[in-house]
């Protein structure tokens, strides 16, 4: 009877390897690699700059498109917000166009893409922005959904980033309205520990101009891989301040190269980075800018 028993468990052992029949081939699933990540990284944020129905229009029919819709006023179903999801998880939304984080270029192939319906800024007859506050039930539905997208995907705190974070040059979503603090309570987004900040910021005025080749590699090392670095504060440099005062200090957003703009992202550097590994990258960058030098280049 045992010896029966143990033919039939190696017969079954035998034809869960054995190989399925495809069309005009077989797969063999005896062997695994173990040299594999998840496609799905990051988590980018949009506002719509649209009402509800234009921006079901725009995401539907339109040359972009979103993973996720979170209407202004969301539908409710048993207490909870209804989020409308417009492209299964399993494809490739078109939100984030051409844009850069890290190593990853065309986030698009990496992330989900989730729109919050908000009518952006308006200028007035001076230029300056007036921002469309979100409402809270909006935030409200938010929370659970990226919070249930990290969990199955496994993705970081410090990878739900901003459209204006992957695309600063063109991009100022979801804006300075959104409450990139409050989520970070909640474990969503990178935010900055202010002892940290204090502590980098070494007794400076906080308006007081800094380094701007130091803050250039700052920046580039905790993501923003897009700026150059000039040394200068040129247009691009300045479009990327911009999006990482809009995302972490929202209070000023002009762009300036200032000490505790400089002393925020060293936090971030400390909390979500390495700081050792920082220093070394920094030396590098010296050696490769004294030898340029040396050479005329």
């Amino acid at each position: 009877m045992y010896k029966g028993i143990g033919i039939f468990i190696i017969f079954l052992l035998i034809g869960c390897s054995s190989p399925s029949s495809q069309t005009g081939y077989y797969l063999d699933h005896s062997y695994s690699s173990k040299n594999t990540s998840e496609r799905i990284q990051y988590v980018v944020l949009h506002y719509t700059v649209s009402d509800d129905e234009q921006s079901i229009k725009i995401l539907t029919k339109g040359k972009v498109s979103s993973h996720y819709l979170i209407p202004s006023q969301p539908q409710q179903k048993n207490n909870q917000p209804i989020v409308l999801q417009l492209v299964p998880e399993s494809l490739k939304a078109w939100h984030a166009g051409d844009s850069r984080w890290l190593y990853h270029t065309s986030m698009n192939d990496s992330s989900i893409g989730i729109e919050i319906v908000n009518g952006g800024f308006s200028d007035d007859k001076k230029g300056n922005k007036t921002w469309a506050p979100f409402n809270d039930i909006q935030i409200v539905a938010l929370i659970p959904l990226v919070k249930d997208i990290m969990r199955r995907y496994n993705i970081p705190p410090e990878n739900i980033l901003g459209h204006s974070d992957v695309a600063p040059r063109r991009k100022q979503d979801p804006g300075r309205a959104f409450p990139w603090q409050r989520l970070s309570q909640q474990g969503i987004g990178a935010w900055p520990d202010p002892k940290t900040v204090t502590k980098y910021l070494a007794g400076r005025n906080v308006n007081e101009p800094t380094n701007i080749l130091q803050l250039q590699k700052a920046l580039k090392f905790y993501g923003y891989s897009g700026i150059p670095l000039t040394g200068k504060l040129d247009r691009e440099t300045q479009s990327t301040l911009r999006a990482f005062q809009l995302h972490f200090r929202p209070r000023d957003i002009d762009g300036h190269a200032d000490a505790e703009t400089e002393a925020i992202v060293f936090a971030l550097i400390e909390k979500y980075r390495d700081m050792s590994r920082f220093k070394a990258y920094q030396q590098k960058k010296q050696s490769e800018e004294s030898f340029s030098n040396q050479h005329g280049d």
